[in-house]
């Protein structure tokens, strides 16, 4: 039995200074976007719902469990919602803005807010409120009776799920630069994996000890932004097999098991993964789109049409790798070779984290706080 049951982002150094990468000096002035290219309209998808959650402009990401999903505003808003029919199960307004989340598991979500508390809810009632030491930009992971939380510091927390009593901590030092935007953390079965910086870390969630280190990505360049590397949320896995980003340095796949590295591939993207059992897919930080043969790192295809639109991270769904951009657009790839097989549009705002799936609706967050569902047909 397993333990667990089932645009361009911005830097911050950690209590000092939070600066936008776009407004260093040394960034070049955005390129004009593609035109949006023709569609075979080859997959059909109905809008079945909408709702507004209000605007999101911090690290925030959908939590799915099962048909219910989960979304959160900056100002502070969470909304769970039915997906197959967009019925509000529950919604709650926080007094204090949200900084990362959501996090879930169906019945316990928690978030982090700006003032550094982990906040736990429940039926949509605040449960329990937990301190933290440092600002935290990935949402919770909510598994097995635990609240887990990677802040910025680098240090992962385990919360007794209940009562949010801290259970204990394991902190890597690092460069004092991180990506202000979510990091990786995530479950693989009796196994809590944590980035730190450029290292993807396998701890025993009963005691936070070190099972396993495997560094996928490497510090180059000659200042503290191009020689970041963190691990950034959104892994593609299959079976044993776990396909990860390092920030604008690599693509990787491991052996999660043991963390042995099976191959690795130089990716300057900044968004995370999804993939099914013969392909890996991720979108370079111009939007092209890749896929990389799973089993050996070799390329597939790439898609190219879409470059400088700003993509989110893919979802696989159907026969389609979705992903949205930053003009409210979401766009269907076939996921065999690429092509364009249908686009939908939403309320003209970007997409804000990735695409997902709950049951068999899609739906897609956009920065004004729109929720839309949709229905593959």
């Amino acid at each position: 039995m397993t333990f667990f049951n089932h645009f361009w982002p911005r830097l911050s150094l950690i209590g000092v200074l939070t600066v936008a990468l776009a407004a260093c000096s040394s960034a070049p002035e955005k390129p004009q976007p593609a035109a949006l290219p023709a569609v075979s309209g080859q997959v059909a998808v109905q809008k079945v719902w909408t709702h507004t959650v209000g605007p999101v402009t911090t690290p925030l990401l959908a939590s799915v469990d099962g048909d219910q999903v989960a979304v959160a505003s900056t100002q502070g808003q969470v909304v769970l919602i039915k997906a197959s029919t967009g019925q509000e199960v529950w919604r709650l307004k926080l007094d204090s803005p949200i900084q990362a989340g959501v996090g879930g598991d169906g019945q316990r979500f928690a978030v982090v807010t700006q003032m550094n508390e982990v906040v736990a809810i429940e039926a949509g009632r605040v449960v329990w409120r937990h301190r933290l030491s440092a600002l935290s930009y990935t949402p919770p992971l909510v598994a097995g009776g635990r609240v887990f939380v990677l802040t910025a510091d680098r240090a992962v927390t385990a919360l007794d799920g209940a009562s949010g009593q801290k259970l204990w901590t394991q902190q890597r030092t690092g460069d004092p630069l991180v990506l202000q935007q979510a990091g990786l953390l995530m479950s693989f079965g009796d196994n809590l994996l944590a980035g730190w910086g450029g290292r993807l870390a396998s701890l025993n969630p009963n005691t936070g000890a070190v099972r396993w280190e495997t560094l996928l990505g490497s510090s180059r360049g000659t200042n503290e932004v191009e020689r970041l590397v963190d691990l950034v949320a959104g892994a593609s896995r299959q079976g044993t097999s776990l396909c990860v980003r390092a920030f604008q340095s690599a693509v990787s796949c491991i052996d999660a098991n043991r963390g042995n590295i099976l191959w690795t591939r130089p990716a300057q993207g900044h968004t995370g993964l999804d993939g099914d059992d013969a392909l890996v897919f991720g979108a370079e930080s111009d939007s092209k789109v890749f896929a990389w043969q799973r089993q050996s790192g070799q390329p597939a295809w790439t898609q190219e049409a879409l470059r400088f639109r700003g993509l989110t991270a893919p979802l696989v769904l159907g026969r389609s790798v979705v992903l949205g951009d930053d003009k409210g657009n979401v766009h269907f790839l076939s996921r065999q070779d690429g092509q364009n097989l249908q686009r939908l549009s939403t309320d003209g705002s970007a997409i804000v984290g990735r695409p997902v799936a709950a049951g068999q609706t899609l739906v897609v967050v956009t920065r004004t706080g729109g929720i839309f569902g949709f229905r593959p047909e």
